[in-house]
């Protein structure tokens, strides 16, 4: 059963993720983006995990090989980034430059916004929330998530009742959940997580 969850979003790709929306597409890592991952593997404990998970999205499998190497990287295509459809490639001024409602509508939250020409947001969230069933089916007891932002964010809020705060997870950030003795899941790691120690 999995008890420890590591869950890594990409580094820096070409053209920017930092300040670009790449949803669909397939940027590879840039020179800054390996060294991120590389900053990261330094704190990670890759060799005490089973398995090790990335997305079919080259910045996510060749970060996911950065920070694991050696590791077998098993392909997960439930944890691809979402598809922005019009605004792929974009930056935030730019789409609020050429579509400035839809971009209030997007930043105001509003209930049933849609990306335009892009993949639904419910559609989205039940393909990530199939591959965590996968995941969480297999024989691994500690897993190394290498994925994307938005893919991050649902996991972390399905397993532990909210997702993080925006703007995390950043380009290269970690975050840890872990299933305690009760079976909940909570954000650290078990040694540390002050919840954790209560229980």
């Amino acid at each position: 059963m999995l008890q420890t969850l590591i869950l890594v979003r990409h580094g820096e790709t070409d053209h920017q993720s930092s300040v670009r929306f790449y949803g669909a597409t397939d940027v590879p890592l840039s020179a800054e983006g390996r060294e991120q991952m590389r900053d990261a593997a330094r704190s990670l404990p890759v060799d005490r995990v089973d398995r090790v998970v990335a997305s079919p999205l080259q910045r996510s499998w060749a970060a996911a090989a950065t920070v694991a190497p050696g590791a077998a990287v098993h392909l997960e295509s439930g944890f691809r980034e979402i598809d922005f459809g019009r605004w792929e490639g974009l930056t935030a001024e730019e789409i609020e430059a050429a579509e400035p409602a839809l971009y209030r509508d997007w930043q105001s939250r509003l209930e049933g916004f849609e990306f335009p020409e892009g993949e639904r947001r419910a559609a989205f969230r039940e393909r990530v929330l199939a591959g965590l069933d996968r995941l969480l089916e297999s024989e691994a007891r500690s897993c190394l998530v290498v994925a994307h932002k938005g893919v991050i964010r649902t996991i972390v809020e399905k397993l532990c009742g909210e997702a993080p705060e925006q703007p995390h997870p950043e380009l290269g950030e970690v975050i840890q959940v872990t299933r305690g003795a009760d079976g909940a899941w909570f954000r650290g790691p078990r040694s540390s997580d002050p919840v954790a120690l209560r229980s």
